[in-house]
């Protein structure tokens, strides 16, 4: 069958104007993500969710963890109401409080590093320029390991076993990590631009979260 005609058997069957499929491909892969509009919105409410939870800054590592955690049950077409992601909230803090300080001081001393060598109060060309890198490399990796930690919590794990779990989430997926990290500067980006933005970016950063890892090229991967 051709990829078109594939797409519209499986969109007929969806719409139940054709025969349905016994395809475990077209059942098994979010259910919840039918309707595009649908994502969209659901992709904006996290945004606010988790705007409105990361207001104390420190609190940033839970709200990204329980929106991601509500998008990956709406994908999944599982129950997703809002009394699920304040459910997780509440969890998340215990221990989320103390990642969200700890990575605020961490941001804090690489931005004045960065700072410091954009400004020439340093010596030497050649170390301002390390300097300078180390700080941009280190902000990234910060990022980047909360992004992942935020996707791996479970009630079970915590937040040390989620931060434990980084290291091998790096080796397995290092594609991955660029994904994420390019996610992020996107947000940074958009919303430098227009600071109401920070609700979509928000809303994109805890999709890609749960989609990264999940995208068709690492599937086929792990099939193999």
């Amino acid at each position: 069958m051709s990829r078109a005609a594939d797409r519209a058997a499986r969109r007929a069957a969806l719409s139940g104007s054709g025969p349905t499929r016994d395809d475990a491909a077209t059942t098994a892969r979010f259910p919840g993500a039918r309707s595009a509009f649908g994502l969209l919105g659901e992709v904006l409410l996290v945004g606010i969710l988790v705007a409105l939870v990361s207001l104390p800054v420190v609190t940033l590592p839970a709200g990204l963890a329980a929106g991601a955690r509500h998008l990956r049950r709406f994908l999944r077409a599982d129950d997703s109401g809002l009394e699920w992601f304040w459910r997780d909230v509440r969890a998340l803090l215990f221990g989320g409080i103390g990642v969200g300080a700890a990575s605020v001081v961490i941001a804090a001393v690489l931005a004045l590093d960065i700072d410091l060598a954009s400004t020439g109060v340093l010596p030497g060309g050649s170390i301002v320029g390390v300097v300078g890198v180390v700080g941009w490399a280190g902000l990234a990796a910060l990022v980047l390991a909360l992004f992942l930690a935020a996707g791996r919590w479970t009630p079970e794990l915590g937040w040390l076993g989620a931060l434990r779990a980084v290291p091998r989430a790096l080796r397995d997926d290092p594609a991955g990590a660029g994904y994420l990290v390019a996610t992020a500067a996107f947000a940074v980006i958009v919303t430098w631009q227009l600071v109401p933005l920070v609700i979509a970016a928000l809303g994109c950063v805890a999709l890609a979260i749960v989609a990264v890892p999940e995208r068709p090229r690492r599937a086929r991967g792990a099939a193999q």
